[in-house]
């Protein structure tokens, strides 16, 4: 490692659909094309981060080749979050190893870059700048001993090896060129802490066979997936957004805008109850997987807690998401703007029950229904027999409303956990049923579209996506007049070149109001999979399943017409949908 000559300007956000994602359950990272660690939040998901040059904000990790003449690519090892950059330059071909050690550890983030010269000498550059508190804080107490630096930022401990001749700028951080020959390799280590590092140094090759352990005993058997290698990196995006105690966050970012300067840019760094249920149903269609466990074990233990006072999401230790705020100073991503913790805590959302009770049925299946999940079936039942009358924000989180789709949620619920022999006793099971038939025959009367299919609420008579859902879920049979009518409505007013949109904004042509929805467009397939159409199943599958990233991780929206991500990333229930109709349809085919 020598020293650097010009301090490095600041990193600049690429879209969307040039980043990497890296994880070890407890915290991931954002890795651009220009070898910049681009956001990351420690020592948990949902605390303030560290490196933000994604959102506007100052801390960077950047290694990349010195010649700007370069194109980048990269790819995931199998089964993994472990992502290899892959710079082509004019001289050579070089490539970074990139990971957080796993299994993650609670107090202390492991950020791995291992670069190589794949074919030829080559010359890199190296700029560490970690500022805590969404960039506010910079780096203090620096000192190098032995060649291993240690220092502060914020509240965080810095501890990085791999760079002993680099030099401070107290603008830039530290800077360094690194020179490899042909075939060589070098280690970079990254240690970010809020409590006392141990003395030991860690050793990057027993880091890396351990990270490469954790891996391989994440992956389900998708072979007979309808896209084995989708599925697979699925299951690792879901595994590596999914903390030990079970929860789930919904995305790793948080402020990137779905719209630009629309406002539509939310903080989804929390565990939501319905993508959780999304990820466990998913995970059960390969069998006992552990991500089914982990969904029964957080949903669960909140139903037990809350009961009828359920949150639509949580930290994912359980604890209350903060309320909304700005943060000021920082730019947000180009089009949206900083935007930190979220509103939720003020929505009901009915829903939630119903794909909980469905999620404790998958689970049962599989037996992997724990006594908290049997005894959480219960409350959510005595919950739905509280709220089902009462506004709701639905699975849109929108103004309260008399949903029709949280209602069939729970009629699904109710019937999932009443098929006979599964958890309760024939006379529980008929009272559940009586229950779930109540609520079929309200919504029925309050939200039957006059074309004989469902509407979204009985004073909105617009068709919606989500609609389709409930009779996948088991609220109806495939051959109900009304699950016909909706499937047909969905694909006749919200699907366009096999792109599903959520419901019509407005007048507006369907693309110029949002992005395509890309979990309505994986709904979607498994609908004509009920409908036995393995055809338009497939079409569906390939079509949305083709709107990710170069890395291959989906945001929430894709922008048909700039073939954009929109939102946050990678964004857990798509990639949970994603799982469950490769497997669905692989079932078929």
């Amino acid at each position: 490692m020598t020293r650097s000559g010009e301090p490095a300007s600041e990193p600049v956000p690429h879209a969307l659909r040039e980043y990497a994602f890296i994880a070890d359950s407890r915290r991931g990272a954002l890795i651009g094309p220009r070898g910049d660690l681009a956001f990351m939040c420690a020592p948990a998901w949902h605390d303030d981060a560290v490196f933000s040059s994604l959102i506007g904000g100052r801390g960077c990790f950047t290694l990349a080749p010195t010649d700007p003449w370069f194109v980048w690519g990269g790819y995931y090892e199998s089964n993994s979050l472990v992502f290899r950059s892959r710079w082509i330059t004019g001289r050579g071909i070089v490539e970074c190893r990139e990971a957080m050690a796993a299994p993650g550890e609670a107090h202390r983030a492991i950020v791995l870059r291992r670069v190589q010269a794949m074919d030829a000498p080559t010359l890199l550059s190296m700029r560490l700048d970690p500022r805590a508190s969404f960039g506010r804080a910079s780096l203090r107490d620096l000192r190098v001993e032995k060649g291993v630096w240690e220092g502060r930022t914020g509240p965080l401990r810095i501890r990085f090896s791999g760079a002993p001749r680099a030099t401070f700028d107290d603008k830039a951080g530290l800077l360094g060129q690194l020179r490899l020959r042909k075939g060589e390799h070098h280690d970079f280590v990254l240690e970010v802490s809020d409590a006392a590092l141990p003395s030991e140094l860690p050793d990057p090759d027993e880091l890396w066979e351990a990270t490469a352990n954790m891996w391989s005993e994440v992956t389900g058997d998708t072979s007979a997936s309808a896209s084995p290698r989708d599925a697979s990196q699925a299951i690792a995006v879901l595994r590596g957004l999914t903390e030990e105690g079970g929860g789930m966050v919904a995305a790793a970012t948080m402020s990137l805008p779905e719209r630009a300067e629309e406002g539509r840019n939310y903080d989804y760094r929390y565990a939501w109850i319905r993508d959780q249920c999304y990820a466990g149903l998913a995970a059960s269609t390969l069998g006992g997987h552990p991500l089914t466990a982990d969904a029964v074990s957080f949903v669960a233990a909140r139903i037990l807690e809350d009961g009828p006072g359920l949150k639509p999401a949580y930290k994912v230790d359980g604890s209350p998401v903060p309320d909304e705020r700005r943060l000021a100073g920082l730019r947000g991503y180009p089009g949206g703007a900083d935007k930190v913790g979220n509103w939720v805590n003020g929505q009901f959302q009915l829903d939630a029950y119903g794909e909980a009770l469905q999620l404790f049925a998958a689970a049962a299946r599989n037996e992997q229904l724990t006594s908290q999940g049997r005894n959480a079936i219960d409350v959510a039942v005595d919950s739905i027999l509280a709220k089902w009358t009462k506004p709701d924000a639905g699975i849109w989180e929108l103004a309260p409303d008399w949903w029709s789709h949280s209602r069939l949620e729970c009629v699904a619920g109710l019937r999932s956990v009443a098929s006979p022999g599964l958890i309760v006793d024939p006379g529980r099971a008929a009272e559940l049923e009586a229950l779930a038939d109540k609520l079929l025959a309200e919504v029925a009367r309050r939200c039957t579209h006059p074309s004989g299919r469902w509407q979204r609420s009985p004073k909105d008579d617009r068709v919606d996506a989500a609609l389709v859902l409930p009779a996948v879920r088991g609220a109806l049979p495939a051959t109900d007049a009304r699950t016909v009518a909706t499937y047909r409505a969905v694909s006749a007013e919200l699907v366009q070149d096999d792109y599903t949109y959520r419901f019509r904004q407005d007048e507006r042509p369907l693309h110029e109001a949002e992005g395509a929805f890309l979990l309505c467009g994986f709904m979607m397939s498994l609908a004509s999979l009920q409908q036995g159409d393995v055809v338009t199943a497939a079409r569906h599958f390939e079509r949305n399943r083709a709107g990710c990233g170069s890395s291959g991780l989906f945001s929430e929206e894709y922008d048909v017409n700039q073939r954009q991500l929109r939102g946050n990333v990678p964004q857990a229930f798509v990639h949970a949908l994603l799982l469950e109709a490769s497997n669905r349809l692989g079932e078929a085919l």
